[in-house]
C-alpha cells in the first residue's frame, strides 16, 4: 500500500490500478459491461482529480465523463431524470458522471434552484430510479467525496490565485464555505435517503489527495472486476473509504 509520502510508492500503485482498469475495460468491451459511477461531494473535493488518473488510459470510445451544465429552459420542464438517461452506458461503457442527478439533493436545496416540493419528490423517486437501472443491468457504484471545512478553503484559494485553474472558479466557490452548514445537512439527508443495499454510497475522506485518489480506484476495481483482475487489489483504507451508515454522521466521520 502506498504511503502518501512516498511518491515513487503513489506512482507504482497509480499505474498498477490503471492497468487492472484497462483489463476490466477490455472485459467490459467482450462481455458487454454496463457501468456508472456517481462522484459526488462538495466543491473542491477532488472529482475531477480523480476522474483524471480514473480514465488516464481507458478507451475514448468506451468511456464517458459527464459533467452537464446547468438545464436549459426546455430541461427545466422535463421530468427530473430525462436529461441523465440519454447518458446511461450501453453494453462496453464506462460513464463516469461529475455530479448527477443527485444536484437536486445537493446545490438545488443549498441555493434554492428547487422547490421543496421538488426536492422531496425526487429523495422518495430515486432509490425507485436507481433500483431500475440496476435491474436494467447496469452497475451502479455511487461515491461521496468528503473534505474539512479548512482543506476547501485552501483549494478554492488555491485556485482563485492559479491561472491555469481559472476554469475551475466558479461563482457558487464562495458559497461553499458561506453555506458550510446548510450542505451539510443536505448531504445527511440526501446519504441517509439514498443508501441501501441496493445502490449504497460509499464515503471517501479526500484532505489528502493521493490517499483519496488510491482508495477510490481499489474500490471501483474491487467493485466492478471480476475476481481474475480484482485479486491482487489491495483493500481500500477503512480510515480512508468506509461504506455510509448513519454513525458517520454522528461520529464525525463525515465532515460538519
Amino acid at each position: 500500500m502506498a504511503k502518501l509520502d512516498d511518491d515513487d510508492a503513489y506512482e507504482t500503485e497509480l499505474a498498477e490500478l490503471q492497468l487492472a482498469l484497462v483489463k476490466y475495460q477490455q472485459h467490459a468491451m467482450q462481455n458487454g459491461d454496463k457501468v456508472l459511477i456517481i462522484l459526488e461531494g462538495r466543491d473542491a473535493a477532488g472529482k475531477d482529480g480523480t476522474i483524471k488518473r480514473m480514465t488516464e488510459h481507458l478507451s475514448i470510445r468506451a468511456t464517458r465523463v459527464m459533467a452537464l451544465p446547468k438545464p436549459t429552459e426546455i430541461e427545466t420542464t422535463q421530468w427530473y431524470f430525462q436529461r441523465y438517461v440519454q447518458h446511461l452506458p450501453a453494453a462496453g461503457q464506462i460513464v463516469i458522471f461529475n455530479r448527477s442527478w443527485y444536484n437536486r439533493a445537493g446545490v438545488e436545496r443549498v441555493m434554492d434552484f428547487a422547490t421543496p416540493k421538488q426536492q422531496e419528490m425526487f429523495l422518495r423517486d430515486v432509490p425507485h430510479f436507481e433500483e431500475m437501472l440496476v435491474e436494467s443491468g447496469i452497475q451502479l457504484v455511487k461515491i461521496w467525496l468528503d473534505i474539512s471545512r479548512e482543506e476547501q478553503a485552501e483549494r478554492l484559494k488555491e485556485r482563485r490565485e492559479d491561472p491555469l485553474k481559472a476554469l475551475k472558479v466558479s461563482p457558487l466557490d464562495d458559497v461553499a464555505q458561506e453555506k458550510w452548514a446548510e450542505y451539510s445537512s443536505a448531504r445527511d439527508e440526501m446519504l441517509t435517503r439514498t443508501h441501501n443495499g441496493t445502490t449504497p454510497w460509499t464515503c471517501v475522506v479526500t484532505d489528502k489527495k493521493k490517499d483519496a485518489r488510491l482508495n477510490v480506484m481499489r474500490h471501483v476495481v474491487r467493485t466492478i472486476a471480476p475476481e481474475d483482475i480484482s485479486k491482487d487489489v489491495a483493500k481500500p483504507d477503512n480510515k480512508v473509504l468506509f461504506p455510509f451508515e448513519i454513525g458517520a454522521i454522528a461520529e464525525g466521520r463525515l465532515n460538519r
